[in-house]
């Protein structure tokens, strides 16, 4: 967390971006705020990284369309170098690989051009910052996202499941017994259940239905 923000000092921000109006006129804002300080300004993203390094501000707003340095990789090495600094992307430019990538860089927040002084002093105080377009966006993603692959043969029993994967190696009931350390009788009546709830007719139709669906591909599985 930052000083600034722990002792109500002004927050110091350096603005990272090439445009001159919009950098004069954030620039004219931080001075203007008593909530905030202006650190630097800096047009390229090698300029950035470097003033980063020597004002150690408590915000950078950076831009992401940087000539040379790119901003994605001036974040990245911003908060490599001092990770107290909260690097937030002021941007025009909203599209899903712009913002996961920044975010990935280390980048606290993603704001579209328009950030206000409160969302910068709270990210000065650690907090994550995104516009409300942005934050939306990022919640779609993640639930977007697909959950991790049901079980093969859910009808299985959790051990019987374990049998059929040794079974669909080639194993023995003896080596599957041996290995599991149950009885020879146990594996049979398993083996047995197992057949029936895959509705085949024997151990080779098991092995094929349990290839298939992804078991028993182990490399130098023991054969015996």
């Amino acid at each position: 967390m930052s000083h600034a923000a722990d002792h109500g000092d002004p927050v110091r921000v350096l603005i990272a971006d090439d445009h001159p109006l919009f950098r004069d006129g954030l620039a004219a804002l931080l001075r203007a705020s008593p909530g905030t300080e202006l650190a630097g300004a800096a047009v390229t993203g090698t300029e950035a990284v470097e003033l980063a390094r020597q004002v150690q501000p408590d915000v950078v707003l950076m831009d992401l369309r940087l000539p040379g340095l790119n901003g994605i990789e001036a974040t990245r090495q911003i908060v490599t170098d001092s990770p107290h600094t909260a690097v937030v992307v002021l941007t025009m430019f909203d599209d899903d690989d712009s913002v996961f990538a920044a975010l990935r860089a280390g980048a606290r927040g993603y704001l579209l051009k328009g950030a206000d002084q409160e969302q910068i002093r709270r990210a000065a105080a650690g907090e994550a910052i995104f516009g409300a377009e942005i934050a939306a966006r990022v919640i779609a993603y993640f639930t977007a996202q697909p959950g991790p692959a049901p079980a093969p043969f859910p009808q299985l029993t959790e051990r019987e499941r374990e049998i059929l994967e040794l079974v669909a190696q080639g194993r023995s009931n003896t080596i599957i017994a041996v290995r599991l350390q149950l009885s020879q009788k146990t594996i049979r009546n398993n083996v047995s259940n197992i057949l029936a709830k895959l509705q085949v007719a024997d151990r080779a139709q098991a092995i094929v239905r349990a290839r298939d669906a992804g078991l028993g591909h182990q490399p130098g599985a023991d054969r015996r």
